[in-house]
């Protein structure tokens, strides 16, 4: 199964200037935790997250709209195409703990968006061996592990 057929088309994105207030009520808007960050030829250059700005908001002295989403944006940026199988999205979600895959294209602008949660629902309405609701579960659980364990206080 191919990316193109489960992936989210119309998608809404943020550029690496708008501010970290603007970007939320897109998010609020489109009802989503995560847009993708494209620049000024459409190439997408990042992912920002509901986390990202809460984290931000919380720990710099600016306020959310001082703050551009380029100085809160992560400099690592994975991502997938419209013709690649599901079980490679699966597998970089799974190694890189993301949940949601910017869909780029050949010269890397934006094509849609992929998320855990779509592949998961195709899984549960796909019979075939192809795409497996284990291999999902496992995914999810590799992406959702704390990333840091800490010792119980005595």
């Amino acid at each position: 199964m191919k990316i193109k057929e489960l992936m989210t088309s119309d998608v809404r994105y943020c550029s690496p200037s708008t501010n970290l207030a603007a970007a939320a009520k897109i998010m609020w808007e489109a009802d989503c935790g995560a847009i993708p960050v494209a620049d000024e030829r459409g190439k997408v250059i990042g992912m920002i997250t509901d986390r990202d700005i809460c984290i931000a908001g919380a720990t710099r002295a600016r306020g959310e709209g001082e703050i551009p989403v380029q100085d809160v944006i992560s400099q690592e940026l994975y991502t997938c195409a419209p013709g690649d199988d599901v079980r490679a999205a699966l597998e970089i979600m799974k190694t890189r703990k993301v949940r949601r895959l910017p869909v780029v294209d050949n010269s890397g602008r934006l094509a849609g968006i992929v998320s855990i949660h779509d592949i998961a629902l195709k899984s549960r309405t796909n019979k075939s061996a192809e795409l497996s609701p284990d291999a999902v579960l496992e995914t999810f659980i590799a992406i959702t592990a704390p990333a840091r364990t800490f010792a119980a206080s005595a």
